[in-house]
């Protein structure tokens, strides 16, 4: 399944791994698994990763995780890109200037982006597509790496839970926990918020409404997202499960107005929603997607193809 970027891993002496913008847990879990899976099997090998950073999941990384690459240094290089459907998610456009580029990704296929690529829905997490690239090629899987992973294979499973999870899913963390790491500490950091935060989620509950179709959905302004003293990440994919548990509700959206457009945030228990993602120029899984929308007008547009998507079921 990996041959192909297997081969390029084994060729070139340089590599830089990216991920998408505004990274969760499996985008950096992948990253910072792969990087030091790659430089204790390669320790010949330059092992470099980029792009931005998440104040939510910053105690994954840890000094050296994250690289300041310049330009040249792409010259004669594999750009590996993680856990990305479409280029304009990609936290560095500078992997075009790449000698050779290579893609792992679990999302829906959007387009193509790599010379060689692996994309495959059946992987709960990307995190999960790179614990079966290093088992596939034999290479070394030290306990922070597997850390690293377990810890994104934890959050898009949603600990196990969605329906993503199946029987190769536990294979695979299994191979991850025979490596020897703390599990203890990656959920103390995962599922432990400061005050700020569960009174903030407590706010966010109070604002859902419901469309007469069950559709629940949050609203936030930009003078509102502004005044909560919060990073948008944190009010649009941070908050929108507070929806995620109500009974009779079986899609709920999140939009949050930013400088840049109205963050928009779909999950379901039940239905498809990445079609209507993708319309709205948008993308991700089945069950949760996502799309950066113009204004409020286009995300109330969003909003009522999710009231007729909801029809089919009534």
């Amino acid at each position: 399944m990996f041959e192909n970027i297997l081969t390029l891993i084994e060729k070139y002496p340089r590599i830089i791994i990216h991920r998408h913008k505004n990274p969760d847990g499996d985008a950096l879990g992948s990253q910072i698994g792969l990087k030091n899976i790659l430089k204790d099997t390669y320790p010949d090998k330059e092992v470099l990763a980029v792009g931005d950073m998440t104040p939510r999941y910053a105690f994954m990384v840890s000094d050296g995780d994250i690289d300041e690459v310049p330009d040249e240094l792409y010259a004669n290089a594999l750009a590996i890109i993680l856990d990305t459907s479409a280029k304009n998610l990609i936290c560095d456009e500078r992997y075009t200037t790449a000698e050779a580029t290579a893609r792992l990704d679990h999302h829906i296929f959007v387009e193509k982006i790599a010379d060689e690529e692996v994309t495959d829905t059946s992987y709960e997490s990307c995190c999960g597509l790179v614990t079966a690239l290093a088992m596939e090629g034999r290479l070394t899987v030290s306990p922070v790496a597997a850390k690293a992973l377990y810890t994104g294979m934890i959050t898009d499973s949603g600990r196990f839970r969605y329906d993503s999870t199946n029987a190769h899913t536990f294979k695979l963390a299994s191979f991850l926990m025979e490596r020897g790491f703390d599990t203890s500490d990656i959920f103390r950091n995962l599922y432990s918020d400061e005050l700020f935060f569960i009174q903030l989620r407590a706010r966010f509950a109070l604002k859902i409404q419901l469309t007469e179709h069950r559709v629940a959905y949050i609203y936030t302004t930009l003078d509102e997202a502004r005044s909560y003293g919060a990073d948008n990440f944190t009010i649009s994919r941070g908050m929108v499960n507070v929806m995620g548990e109500i009974k009779g509700v079986d899609s709920w959206v999140n939009f949050t107005e930013t400088d840049e457009g109205v963050l928009c945030e779909i999950r379901s228990s039940v239905h498809n929603i990445n079609p209507i993602a993708v319309k709205y120029g948008g993308g991700g899984h089945q069950k949760a997607s996502g799309a950066t929308l113009k204004d409020k007008d286009e995300a109330m547009r969003l909003l009522d193809d999710l009231c007729a998507l909801n029809t089919i079921k009534e």
